[in-house]
């Protein structure tokens, strides 16, 4: 809590989900005086007293944020926290319209993001489960090895994989799968479209699964066809690039120094220009979690985080090349969770 309060008021259903283990998607938490209390409605009565073990659950039969501000305010707490970062001005405005006239201006404080500190490290728990879903994306990669083929539709493909996931136990995609082909191939977040396969190009595959809320993240390209000496060279550019990032990794290290990594084995390929994003981030119960791993990025890397690797060349009308693992910060180093093959891959 900020520094003057006494509460705090958690509507982030991913802050929620870790600091309480409700997985409903209605739901608003209130610490206060050491106790959590979840209000939500009366379609999660039965999960919500079995998943927020330790919690005081309050069913709420309409307006559970409204409720929840309503019953802190009455509770002797002079000023609740929020995470205004995921607060939106309608959401504070109905919080305050639910306290007393008299407090509405000094009630409610801005907070810094919740839990983000506390889920940026991952237990055993976490990792494990992690694991287990960074392993399935694998062997989703290795089933769509043998079903791709020119003359496909990257919707098709995209269909394929997100049908296998689910086969494979996956609660839910973790983003919408980019499936990019030929000069498509060139667009970072190519979302799969109509367009067919070519006979002779790149397609690059970036998906995720969730597995009891916990997401995977990973980018491979492989080539159709034969391929020209350029596109060769850009692969294995980003593929030294990615490698390099990775050996980079470890507890204490910058993660601004850990995107330097990548971007100079580019640099020195004279590719950097057509590197245009980050390098990568963490990742967990959301797909995106701090930390940034981008230039000039002064946080350390700390033992349990995992992170994304994913370098790219992106040359507009021509080809794209992005290759993407999952890392796990050790104390030997960087332990990558998606083993799956990345040298070259000719289809």
């Amino acid at each position: 809590m900020g520094e003057g309060q006494d509460a705090l008021l958690i509507t982030h259903l991913p802050d929620l989900r870790y600091l309480s283990g409700f997985t409903g998607s209605s739901g608003v938490l209130v610490l206060h005086r050491g106790k959590g209390t979840l209000y939500t409605d009366g379609r999660y009565t039965e999960q919500a007293k079995a998943e927020a073990i330790g919690t005081n659950v309050v069913i709420i039969s309409k307006g559970v944020l409204s409720a929840a501000c309503e019953a802190t305010a009455a509770a002797s707490v002079t000023r609740c926290g929020f995470d205004a970062a995921n607060t939106t001005v309608a959401a504070l405005d109905a919080m305050r319209k639910a306290v007393p006239g008299k407090l509405r201006r000094s009630f409610f404080a801005p907070s810094g993001p919740v839990s983000a500190a506390l889920r940026e490290v991952k237990d055993d728990g976490e990792i494990e489960i992690m694991r287990r879903a960074a392993l399935v994306g694998c062997g989703l990669f290795d089933r769509m090895l043998e079903y791709i083929r020119s003359g496909l539709t990257e919707t098709q493909v995209a269909a394929e994989l997100e049908h296998a996931a689910r086969l494979a136990g996956a609660e839910a995609m973790s983003f919408e799968t980019i499936v990019a082909s030929g000069e498509r191939s060139s667009l970072p977040h190519g979302r799969a479209s109509a367009a067919k396969l070519p006979k002779r190009g790149f397609l690059t595959l970036d998906f995720g699964v969730v597995v009891e809320g916990y997401c995977s993240d990973m980018t491979r390209t492989v080539h159709l066809g034969k391929a020209t000496p350029e596109e060769f060279d850009v692969y294995h550019a980003v593929l030294e690039a990615q490698q390099a990032a990775v050996a980079a990794i470890a507890p204490g290290v910058k993660v601004g120094d850990v995107d330097e990594a990548a971007r100079s084995v580019l640099r020195n390929a004279k590719l950097d220009q057509y590197f245009t994003h980050s390098t990568g981030h963490g990742v967990g119960l959301e797909i995106h979690e701090s930390p940034r791993i981008a230039a000039e990025q002064k946080q350390e890397l700390k033992r349990g985080m995992v992170i994304t690797v994913e370098p790219g060349v992106y040359i507009p009308g021509k080809f794209g090349v992005r290759i993407e693992d999952m890392v796990l910060v050790t104390a030997a180093g960087g332990e990558v969770l998606t083993p799956s093959v990345k040298a070259w891959t000719q289809l």
